[in-house]
């Protein structure tokens, strides 16, 4: 008897691997260093800003999120129409590839990048095309500029690079945006762009304003410490704008978290000084990590990678018996969030002990 059988490349999905919660060790604090999570509680306010919005959970969201729309305008001086907004920058992403790409057109990205650019890909039916990013974990824009064909349809610049860490320059993204065709459209993933801080720093929303076939990709999830209501933002051209809502789940952000979004951009000031405090961790936990003989390329997110190759699970192991989780990548390295002072002291004495 037959059954309904899904689109071939269906079977063909990478699954996603979440950062799993730490293992519960008795008489020990145990910390997720597994997601790149912001450690810090919710800004005073934003708690208030959701306990109001739970009141109308009877309600439907407002679709147009037109006071997060009107509030991500003004922070960042861009027309509204500017925008779109979904569950989190990976729910853009999933979003570009379904609305510019058709079965069989390539997406360009580095690799190892974001986990879930394969899977966007596969989803849609699209091929990725995977370059190598180099041995300090950087991206390699000639390669992927020549990675470019006639089937190019989008290329995906993940900066800084999740989970590798290094961002690329204004000077390599605009060398590179010359060479990238017009019709080929240019993603800017910024989801820790907050976290940058290196001379040449990409400027995002004046690349934007200078290209037509470039858009940047946002979350709330890391700096802004939102992860679980699950919101994100794109600024484009209003033609790619539009694309991406008209693709979008209708009702997808929720009341809650819209809410949450706008009063923590109400509230920047307080929490950049969050930012800068958790840049300066991940300063001392480079320092941590370069005096006992690791050589961890430039972390310009909220995290460090430790190039592993095949000790990759016994490094994951080791940690997890100091009562921290990482995020292993089998047979490549293993990405580590900067969490609690407590936790980062952990992860330099298992990196100390490990060499």
């Amino acid at each position: 008897m037959s059954t309904p059988q899904p689109r071939a490349n269906v079977a063909e999905i990478p699954p996603y691997v979440a950062g799993r919660p730490p293992t519960v060790r008795p008489g020990m604090t145990s910390y997720k260093l597994s997601s790149n999570e912001n450690p810090y509680p919710p800004l005073p306010g934003v708690v208030e800003a959701v306990q109001a919005g739970v009141g109308a959970m009877n309600r439907y969201p407002d679709m147009g999120s037109t006071a997060l729309y009107a509030a991500l305008g003004e922070s960042f001086g861009v027309p509204v129409d500017h925008l779109s907004v979904a569950t989190g920058s990976v729910g853009l992403i999933y979003q570009l590839v379904q609305a510019f790409c058709d079965p069989g057109d390539e997406v360009v990205y580095a690799w190892r990048s974001f986990e879930a650019y394969p899977i966007a890909v596969t989803a849609a039916a699209a091929t990725s095309v995977q370059v190598p990013v180099l041995a300090d974990g950087r991206h390699d824009l000639d390669a992927m500029a020549a990675a470019v064909t006639d089937r190019t349809k989008i290329v995906l610049v993940c900066t800084p690079n999740n989970p590798t860490g290094p961002a690329v320059t204004q000077t390599e993204l605009d060398a590179f945006l010359a060479k990238v065709p017009g019709h080929v459209l240019v993603v800017v993933d910024e989801a820790y762009v907050e976290f940058v801080r290196m001379d040449d720093a990409v400027d995002g929303i004046a690349t934007y304003r200078r290209h037509d076939n470039v858009v940047l990709t946002r979350t709330f999830s890391k700096a802004y410490g939102l992860a679980g209501f699950r919101v994100g933002y794109a600024v484009a051209p209003a033609p790619i704008a539009g694309a991406l809502r008209a693709v979008s789940l209708p009702f997808g952000v929720s009341t809650i978290a819209q809410a949450a979004a706008i009063a923590s951009l109400e509230r920047s000031a307080e929490l950049f000084e969050r930012v800068d405090e958790l840049v300066a961790e991940r300063a001392r936990v480079v320092a941590g990590l370069r005096e006992v003989g690791w050589d961890v390329p430039e972390p310009q997110g909220n995290f460090v990678w430790f190039g592993l190759g095949d000790r990759t699970a016994e490094f994951a192991a080791a940690a997890d018996e100091a009562g921290i989780v990482v995020r292993p990548f089998a047979g490549e390295g293993a990405r580590v969030s900067i969490g609690e002072d407590e936790a980062n002291d952990r992860l330099i004495s298992v990196a100390a002990a490990f060499r």
